[in-house]
């Protein structure tokens, strides 16, 4: 290997160095647009409960998707919101209506419709957000 071969190699490999950790973390399991507490701001994220995505939710039980959010509706006024997101290693659980409860299809955990983890490898329970309504507007921090 002479000298310019040898600087060419440097020079290329160093420059993979540089750019390597901003490919690797690029879509860590932790980006998450939709999330109120990452991205949303102080202003959180708003649901028209008039969009026809939403309809389950008219119901007392009802349940919707929301880009990493399931919402429920628990009450007449009442709704929550959790992350979609399992606390094991990031895979985006769903709910079964069926079993009432929520799985991970990654490892086996499960959570109850509140969020608390019944089942590992999970650690932690499902992140919950508040929700407010007003009119036919929910607001969720």
């Amino acid at each position: 290997m002479d000298r310019i071969d040898f600087l060419r190699k440097v020079a290329a490999g160093g420059s993979l160095l540089l750019i390597a950790p901003a490919f690797m973390t690029s879509c860590s399991k932790d980006d998450d647009m939709t999330d109120p507490g990452n991205g949303g701001g102080n202003e959180g994220i708003t649901i028209d409960l008039t969009d026809s995505a939403f309809d389950a939710l008219d119901t007392v039980g009802g349940y919707a998707y929301s880009g990493t959010l399931i919402i429920f509706r628990t009450g007449t006024d009442n709704y929550m919101a959790l992350s979609r997101k399992c606390t094991h290693q990031g895979c985006d659980v769903t709910y079964s209506h069926a079993n009432g409860n929520i799985p991970c299809p990654c490892h086996g955990s499960m959570y109850t419709t509140s969020g608390v983890v019944t089942n590992g490898p999970a650690m932690a329970n499902l992140k919950s957000y508040t929700v407010t309504k007003s009119g036919n507007t929910l607001t969720i921090k």
